[in-house]
This record gives C-alpha cells, structure tokens and sequence, in this order.
C-alpha cells in the first residue's frame, strides 16, 4: 500500500506566524497541533500535498509566498511564488518538520470537483509504487458563528461535526459521501481533498487520531493523523 502515513490540516494564512503577528498567540493550540500531526509524515519516502484551488500540479521546488497577507518577506521555494494559499501553508508546515527534506510535489483539486473525480484521484494516488505520505489541507464551514466570513448558517455545525467524527473514526464511506452542494453552500473549502483522502486510505489499515476540532474565528479547522 503507498499511502502508508496522512495528516490533515486547515489552511488559513493566520497560521503562519509573521501573518498573524500580535495575534499569532490565539492559534497556537492550532500551529501546535498541525505540526505534531505532520511529524509523523517524515517516516515516508515523498510527501504528496493536496489543497482546493484550480486543477494543477507543482513540482517540490514549487514557491509559496504570503506577501499577499501581509508577510511579503515570508517565502519558500524557488522561482516565481504560484502555490495557491491552501497548498502555500502545507508548503510551510513542510517547511517547519522533519519531513522539510523529503521529496514533495504538490496536487490542487478544485472545490467543485463532484465526489466521483475525487474518489478517482485517491484512488489513482493509492496505485503509485512509493511509500508516501499526504498532507490534506483543507477548511470545514465558513459559517459557523455570526463572526463568520460568512453569516451563520444553521447546518454548519452539524456538517463540520459530521467530517470531525469521520476523521477520528476513519469512517471513510462518511467522507466519500459528503454532499458537494451542501459544502458550497456552507463554504467547506476541505470537501473534495477529504474525499480524496478517503479514496486514497481504501484498503490501509491506518487509523485516524483527531486532535483539534474547533472554529476560532468562526470557520472550522480540524487537524488529524493517520497511522
């Protein structure tokens, strides 16, 4: 089996601490926990990155930049800065573990890739030859308070608590039948990575550990690891 080790991981640029700046303190629980996660990732042979953006692919060498966030000094890679944010910040967290020398490449999925391409995507991973370990970075509901980016709506909860459990519970037909309206609707921008995490775990034994389940600023984060 390739996939022999998965972290999942939200992506939003306070995570990186020259974002946030004075405000870096609030996430510390989150940074903490999403680093711990990943550590076990450097026990593999190459580390895939999957994140929502437009369809590409990125070699390891791949630039992330969060100039547009307010750290322009703040960059990794080489060449121009092109990683869209969610595959930017698993760059980073890379970049701050015992997996930052491993050979990565990097898979963007866009947030309205129907739950079958998904499905077909994990499962296409899991046919590779190398051991590797991927890091799923994704966000739950972006309406989960009045402080939302986005109004409150009466299902986010209830949609976010339902990917936390699948995940602790590696309940993989849970996650491959999340519906992709629902998730648009509720602005669950992990939706299609999760699936395709769920279809690339299909015939491992790994199980899920969920360590941070929350929504700081009114979004869901969730963080887990798969061993």
């Amino acid at each position: 089996m390739p996939v022999v080790a998965a972290a999942v991981c939200p992506h939003p640029p306070l995570l990186v601490p020259e974002v946030a700046s004075g405000a870096a303190p609030e996430l510390d629980d989150l940074r903490t926990a999403c680093l711990a996660a990943i550590e076990h990732l450097a026990e593999t042979a190459a580390v895939l990155v999957v994140g929502s953006a437009p369809t590409a692919t990125y070699p390891g060498a791949a630039a992330g930049s969060f100039g547009a966030y307010g750290a322009p000094g703040l960059r990794f890679g080489t060449g121009d800065p092109v990683l869209p944010l969610s595959l930017a910040v698993g760059g980073w967290l890379l970049e701050q573990s015992k997996a930052a020398g491993l050979p990565r490449t990097y898979r963007a999925v866009p947030t309205a890739t129907t739950p079958a391409d998904c499905l077909q995507i994990g499962r296409q991973i899991a046919q590779g030859n190398d051991r590797i370990g991927l890091l799923i970075m994704g966000d739950g509901s972006a309406r989960r308070s009045e402080h939302s980016p986005v109004h409150l709506h009466p299902r986010a909860e209830i949609f976010d608590t339902t990917v936390a459990t699948a995940l602790h519970n590696r309940d993989l037909d849970v996650l491959e039948a999340l519906d992709p309206d629902l998730a648009a609707e509720l602005q669950a921008a992990g939706r299609a990575p999760w699936q395709v995490l769920a279809a690339a775990l299909e015939g491992t034994t790994l199980t899920g550990d969920l360590t941070y389940n929350a929504a700081p600023y009114g979004v869901g984060y969730f963080v887990a690891s798969f061993t």
